[in-house]
């Protein structure tokens, strides 16, 4: 438990933000505390990203969608590897752990920008940065399951229904947090200077040449973008780091024990399924 509160207070927690009593008393499900995840001037220490079905999903829609914003983070935006976690409904969310508060302005502009980059179709709330959140681990009050950390290689699994019936062992919770790295200052800086860039209006094009014009053909294809190459599914069933090599969305259960047992954990299946 003590490990536990500390890795959730370096990665997530204002100091003044809960008593460790209480935040104990949170992870047992003897209560659940909206937790607010800034500082007590206002700032913002750490961005909770929800995902929820919309209209069109489909089952895993919600789950595809974050997997594609977690690793542009890190592929296009160069930050550290996210949380993932279950709200103990029908959501998944990514925490990211900002080493230097920031302003509610700021992090307000960058949940913005990120979601009219990667995610458009959600609706972001004007309060999105400063709300209060449930705290993985804890008890859903609204539909009396556990919200929890997961490994990311099982997340379409709890597509159906985000919540698991019975609490998660502490040391699976531990160590998924284990090993994550808050944003610095700079590579938040960088981040949003990216997001800006991605938004400011196209550079007008070029004046033409007095060179000859290509055929309509030649000039299609020199227009168009190179198209990645296709990811071997065989690869992908192996545990095989995908192109972007940051989430394992087709983790086989053996990479996810493996992964686990590397950490010291012995781990226990049968709170996922509900069992």
């Amino acid at each position: 438990m003590e490990k536990l509160i500390a890795e959730l207070t370096r990665l997530y927690l204002a100091p003044e933000a809960v008593t460790r009593e209480a935040l104990a008393q949170h992870i047992l499900g003897q209560t659940t505390l909206a937790i607010k995840l800034t500082t007590a001037d206002g700032l913002v220490r750490a961005l909770a990203i929800t995902f929820r079905k919309a209209f069109g999903d489909g089952e895993t829609g919600h789950w595809e969608r974050l997997c594609k914003v977690a690793n542009a983070l890190q592929a296009d935006l160069g930050l550290p590897t996210p949380a993932v976690s279950i709200d103990g409904a029908s959501a998944y969310r990514l925490w990211l752990s900002l080493e230097t508060p920031v302003s509610a302005d700021q992090a307000q502009d960058f949940l913005a920008l990120l979601r009219q980059a990667y995610f458009p179709e959600y609706e972001l709330a004007p309060d999105a940065a400063t709300a209060p959140v449930y705290l993985p681990p804890c008890l859903n009050p609204r539909s009396g399951k556990w919200a929890a950390f997961i490994h990311p290689g099982m997340g379409a699994s709890f597509a159906e229904e985000s919540g698991l019936e019975v609490a998660p062992p502490l040391a699976a919770q531990l160590g998924f947090l284990e090993g994550l790295d808050s944003i610095a200052a700079e590579q938040f800086r960088d981040a949003l200077r990216k997001l800006e860039l991605r938004q400011a209006p196209a550079r007008a094009p070029e004046p033409a040449t007095a060179e000859p014009a290509a055929e309509p053909a030649v000039e299609a294809a020199a227009a168009a973008p190179a198209r990645p190459q296709a990811r071997p599914r065989a690869a992908a069933a192996k545990g095989a780091p995908s192109p972007e090599g940051l989430l394992l969305k087709d983790a086989t259960l053996e990479d996810i024990v493996r992964h686990l047992h590397e950490k010291n954990i012995e781990p226990t299946f049968r709170f996922l399924h509900g069992q």
